[in-house]
């Protein structure tokens, strides 16, 4: 696979940063972004708007092939998820929306399903592909590999105040506990459980800004790129 376009993999938990850090990574590289924990999500909102139980296998496996999704590279809306043509960025962000994204992705036919929808993603000049298992499972020749962490108090301090400023009443304490029991669920289940790859180089974002972790991060990239 040496021809294809290079990919950056950002994995690590949720709240660690891979989102804000993948976006400006891919921004300065001029490369492409796949945000692979969006398509579980997109997949969530699809199956819980059409009526799909999270143990009808076959239905979900169904939706996942048929699933018309993009993101948006325009401006401000960058990054964006659009999920049959119509932006749906607040909507999969819901809490509900995410915990059954957490439930699909321990399926083995969903994850499957959404393979070969994640690998298309990889177009020239290159891709930054961030999620839970982007560098263990669905890209593992990628040539840099980084695994982004945060201690959970952190990562859930972090989601409080997106969901604040978002209007959104939230207790810290219950997002804590949610944070934590996600944690292990991802890090348990037996399909393509939540790991540094082998290869991957770990940054620890706690206390750190955005600026310096994306410099951790391009200094990385670029010696390997190189």
């Amino acid at each position: 696979m040496t021809e294809h376009p290079a990919v950056i993999t950002i994995d690590g938990p949720g709240g660690a940063g891979k989102g804000t850090i993948a976006r400006a990574l891919a921004q300065r590289l001029g490369f492409h972004l796949l945000d692979s924990g969006a398509i579980y999500r997109l997949l969530a909102l699809a199956s819980l708007r059409d009526g799909i139980a999270p143990d009808d296998l076959a239905g979900l496996t169904r939706r996942a092939e048929q699933l018309d999704i993009d993101f948006r590279t325009d401006g401000e809306h960058a990054g964006e998820a659009v999920l049959d043509g119509q932006p749906v960025a607040n909507a999969i962000r819901d809490e509900a929306c995410g915990e059954r994204a957490s439930v699909l992705a321990a399926l083995p036919p969903v994850r499957e399903a959404l393979k070969a929808r994640q690998r298309a993603f990889r177009q020239p000049p290159g891709l930054v592909a961030d999620g839970r298992d982007m560098g263990t499972v669905i890209f593992p020749d990628a040539p840099v590999k980084i695994f982004l962490t945060a201690s959970a108090e952190e990562r859930a301090r972090r989601r409080h105040k997106q969901l604040m400023e978002q209007g959104v009443t939230a207790s810290l304490d219950d997002l804590l506990t949610e944070l934590k029991a996600r944690d292990a669920r991802d890090s348990q289940r037996q399909t393509a459980p939540l790991r540094p790859a082998e290869d991957a180089v770990t940054v620890d974002t706690t206390g750190a800004s955005i600026d310096t972790v994306v410099q951790t991060v391009m200094e990385q990239a670029r010696a390997c790129l190189q």
